[in-house]
């Protein structure tokens, strides 16, 4: 019996027997070749997360243990990344912080690296720069002499296009006001920003309303050759001047240390930081030096006056015209730009340049109306040199 089920089933006499055993087979070979490629496909998985983790490094490993790999690729914590500029003026520092960390500044005068001293150009503006395309004939053709820093009111959107000189340049800014601390606080604001780079080595306030009267050549020798930095500071006998003194400064401050001068200054490195790292005067002029009282223009001119008098020429460098009276200088229109005009201002006055007399006192000049552009452009390369 058994021997003719065999010889029935070979000869595929029973066909439901032989669907059953064939699928009986059937079942494990597909399981089999499904776990074959679960496998493969494991491995292939965990050879490419260790080719991962080999040449990109861990980002993350656990929320409550930060991983402490850092990515092969990242730049190694070199000088040159410390010292680099920051790319982008933005930041989410308060003045606080930014004006402690830049008035952190290297006991060592020599360099350890090749250092290309440049200025800092910082525009101190409500909004638009209307001379904007002077400066920009006046920068062009200079990269890598100067930088430049605009503080201007929070609610302004500056539109520059991206190839101007002026594109993302503007700093966190606030609200300064003529006359009020805030007006100092926006100019320490600036000098700081501009701190940050290391290069910077001379520091110029300028505003809307200034030009320059030479081209970035000379502008760049005249400051680099000066031993001197360049703000007024002067005692002035009368309301103006010993009239706005508040005897609550003393002894701090005596009426004999009172000066006075230019907003509009040009200092070096070494005044930089000792501006905005000081909290000594700061709080004396906040509180004693209100309206009528300007406190730009005695703030910074009588500390650097008591503090490093032997570093001061005592003069700026930004012409301004006070003859026609009043609480602000001249304004320039169209109708003044002449070249007699700008000859006039080049012969207005002599001084003294390292100890020496010269006829060349002023490398700016201020105020200047929008106006004053189209006349300023066709003058620029035959007055100015640019």
């Amino acid at each position: 019996m058994m021997q003719s089920r065999v010889v029935a089933l070979e000869e595929g006499k029973d066909p439901a027997a032989a669907f059953k055993s064939s699928h009986a087979r059937a079942l494990p070979l597909r399981l089999v070749q499904f776990l074959v490629m679960f496998v493969v496909l494991g491995i292939g998985v965990s050879i490419l997360s260790m080719h991962t983790i080999r040449f990109f490094g861990v980002q993350h490993v656990a929320p409550t243990a930060p991983s402490t790999i850092r990515p092969c690729f990242e730049e190694p914590n070199s000088l040159e990344s410390r010292i680099r500029p920051p790319s982008n003026l933005l930041h989410a520092m308060n003045d606080t912080e930014l004006l402690w960390l830049a008035s952190s500044a290297p006991q060592i005068n020599d360099y350890p690296f090749k250092r290309v001293p440049k200025i800092a150009f910082m525009f101190l503006t409500k909004g638009p720069l209307p001379m904007e395309p002077l400066w920009e004939r006046f920068f062009k053709g200079h990269e890598g002499l100067y930088s430049i820093y605009v503080h201007s009111l929070p609610s302004y959107n500056a539109n520059f296009s991206p190839s101007s000189v002026f594109h993302k340049r503007q700093i966190p800014s606030q609200v300064a006001e003529w006359g009020e601390m805030s007006m100092c606080d926006a100019e320490r604001r600036l000098l700081a920003n501009a701190l940050l780079d290391i290069s910077n080595e001379w520091f110029v306030l300028l505003s809307e309303a200034c030009i320059p009267l030479y081209n970035l050549s000379i502008v760049y020798h005249y400051l680099s050759r000066s031993r001197y930095s360049f703000m007024g500071s002067f005692d002035e006998i009368g309301p103006y001047g010993r009239g706005r003194y508040d005897g609550r400064m003393a002894p701090l401050v005596n009426l004999t240390e009172w000066r006075k001068g230019s907003q509009w200054f040009e200092i070096n490195r070494k005044l930089a930081v000792r501006i905005v790292g000081d909290t000594t005067y700061y709080p004396k002029f906040r509180d004693f030096c209100k309206p009528a009282c300007y406190v730009d223009e005695h703030y910074f001119q009588t500390m650097l006056s008591i503090e490093t008098p032997h570093l001061l020429a005592n003069r700026t460098l930004t012409y301004v015209d006070w003859s026609r009276g009043g609480a602000h200088p001249a304004t320039f229109g169209k109708a003044d730009v002449t070249e007699e005009f700008f000859k006039k201002i080049a012969g207005s006055d002599t001084c003294l340049y390292n100890n020496q007399p010269t006829s060349l006192c002023f490398l700016f000049a201020r105020k200047f109306a929008p106006s004053a552009l189209e006349p300023l452009l066709e003058l620029a390369s035959k007055v100015f040199g640019f």
